[in-house]
């Protein structure tokens, strides 16, 4: 077995340029957790969000002058290598896929976490490429259309980002859920979002997605490119914006919608779920790829020696789907 691993460490906010290579001893297992050789793990807008510190309130969470943890990555696949002493529900060799959270360090070749942290068996069906993508842009656009708010059958939904991880997630499992779906996108992406389900698909370069007045049940902003205010009158009674992206604004609007009006702005950290409602809503998700409802859009897969690459990449804001290093 090896002796040192591969990682990146980010020492203090800032571009993708922050991001060094490192070479640390493999850690040993403690009784309760498992070590993961690293198949794949996902880089995405949150991702260097967090690289940047941005919004500045996350620093109260990942440190105030620096990122407290040092390894960069949240979503990972790979396989077990090790297993500690009170480990029984996983064995050396066995494929996973899970999540680092707080503890971070996912962009690398090896890492230990809690066997009982959100982490799942991956499927032979699944690759480890797609794996790691799951606990991001799918877990979370599923957990903003069945968990903050209920998608029925006949519901009008529009999504804006529709071509990023969680907006091409998004569109499948809304149409999984039987609603009519709208998503916004550039021009490049029309057919992609049209090959997902999408049943209309609004170029907003040319088009405001919201302009058509109290047409939607639920507006999912993945990118937080809107507002509730300005998804308000698109909104029908009742209505609801959805955004992950959380700002003074949406906090603010979350407060004031709460205690007045019956049309309704949410936030929710779905990545700081327990790892029970993780792999609860994970399994969900696999089963809808069994079933051929939902299948990972994956745009670029880089070497990990080529992070920065890969951060830089997504930054340009042309990502299509998910971005992934092996």
């Amino acid at each position: 077995m090896e002796t040192t691993f591969n990682a990146w460490n980010v020492s203090r906010y800032g571009g993708p340029e922050v991001l060094k290579p490192v070479s640390r001893p493999v850690p040993k297992p403690t009784a309760g957790q498992v070590l993961i050789r690293i198949r794949a793990s996902a880089v995405s807008r949150a991702d260097g969000m967090m690289r940047a510190g941005q919004p500045k309130f996350v620093r109260l969470f990942l440190g105030l002058k620096r990122p407290r943890s040092g390894l960069v990555g949240t979503c990972f696949a790979g396989d077990i290598v090790a297993v500690g002493s009170n480990v029984t529900q996983f064995r050396i060799g066995d494929a996973v896929f899970g999540e680092a959270g707080l503890q971070f360090g996912a962009n690398a070749s090896h890492i230990c976490v809690d066997a009982g942290a959100s982490l799942l068996m991956k499927p032979d069906t699944v690759n480890y490429e797609e794996a790691a993508t799951l606990f991001d842009g799918a877990m979370t656009s599923w957990h903003f259309l069945t968990r903050v708010t209920k998608v029925k059958p006949g519901d009008e939904v529009l999504i804006l980002g529709g071509s990023g991880s969680l907006g091409t997630a998004a569109i499948q499992f809304a149409k999984a859920l039987r609603a009519k779906v709208t998503a916004s996108t550039s021009a490049k992406n029309k057919e992609l979002l049209r090959s997902l389900g999408a049943d209309q698909v609004v170029n907003y370069q040319i088009e405001n997605p919201l302009s058509r007045y109290a047409a939607y049940d639920v507006v999912f902003d993945t990118l937080g490119v809107s507002s509730f205010g300005a998804a308000k009158p698109a909104l029908v009674k009742g209505g609801r914006y959805l955004c992950p992206v959380l700002g003074h604004t949406l906090l603010r609007d979350m407060i004031w919608s709460g205690l007045f009006g019956d049309k309704k702005a949410k936030f929710a950290a779905a990545g700081m779920s327990t790892p029970a409602v993780h792999r609860e809503e994970l399994t969900e998700v696999l089963v809808l790829m069994g079933n051929d409802q939902f299948s990972p859009v994956m745009d670029r897969i880089y070497p990990l020696v080529d992070l920065v690459e890969a951060h830089r990449y997504v930054e340009t804001g042309r990502k299509r789907g998910n971005v992934v290093v092996v």
